[in-house]
C-alpha cells in the first residue's frame, strides 16, 4: 500500500503568540525579502467591550491552500502547487500581472521590486533538507508548528486533532493549511 502524499500545514497557537515578530525578521533574512515588504506578518485583534476585552495575536502568511485560487487565476502557470501542497511562484514565468494577488483571499502576495510576485514558500528549500521553516525555527514561544498533516504522528496533526482551531476566510472555499489554535 502506498503512503499518502505529504500535505504540509502550519499551526499558530493564538494563546502563545506574543507578537515579537521574530518570525517576520527570520523570514526576511532567510529569504532576502526586500525592505518594505514581508512574506509573513503579525495581526492583533481586540474583541469585546471595555472593560471586558480579549486580544488575539496571530502570525499570518500564505495559507498554501488545497484549492488555491491564486493558482487557478495565474495565466502563465507561474503560480503552481509543489511538493507537499506548497504553493510557489516560478519567478521567471511570472509576468507580474497581479491576477494571483487579486484572487488571494489572504492578501498574502506582493510584487517584488524585480517585477515578479512573491510570497511565503513555507521555506520549502529548508524543509527539503529536513529543517523547519525559518519562522518556526526561531519562534521563542513555540507558537508555530509545521509538519505533514497527512502523517497522524506529526506534531501538527496531533495539535489539529486535540485542539480547537479556526482558519481565516473559510467561506472562500480555498481550504487553507494555516490553522489558528484557540
Amino acid at each position: 500500500m502506498r503512503a499518502p502524499e505529504k500535505r504540509y500545514a502550519m499551526t499558530v497557537d493564538t494563546r502563545l503568540c506574543v507578537g515579537c515578530k521574530a518570525c517576520v525578521l527570520s523570514c526576511k533574512a532567510e529569504n532576502a525579502v526586500p525592505d518594505g515588504f514581508c512574506r509573513d506578518w503579525i495581526v492583533e485583534t481586540v474583541t469585546g467591550e471595555f472593560p471586558i476585552l480579549s486580544a488575539e495575536i496571530r502570525s499570518e502568511r500564505c495559507n498554501h491552500c488545497t484549492d488555491a485560487p491564486c493558482v487557478k487565476a495565474c495565466p502563465t502557470g507561474a503560480s503552481h502547487v509543489n511538493e507537499g501542497g506548497v504553493v510557489l511562484v516560478t519567478h521567471d514565468k511570472c509576468s507580474g500581472c497581479k491576477a494571483c494577488i487579486a484572487a488571494c483571499p489572504y492578501d498574502a502576495r506582493f510584487v517584488h521590486p524585480k517585477g515578479y510576485v512573491d510570497k511565503c514558500t513555507f521555506c520549502l528549500h529548508r524543509v527539503q533538507k529536513g529543517l523547519k521553516p525559518g519562522c518556526v525555527s526561531v519562534c521563542p514561544t513555540g507558537t508555530l508548528v509545521f509538519g505533514d498533516r497527512n502523517d497522524p504522528d506529526s506534531e501538527v496533526s496531533r495539535k489539529l486533532a486535540t485542539r480547537k482551531w479556526k482558519v481565516n476566510h473559510p467561506e472562500s472555499g480555498a481550504e487553507p493549511n494555516l490553522f489558528f489554535l484557540l
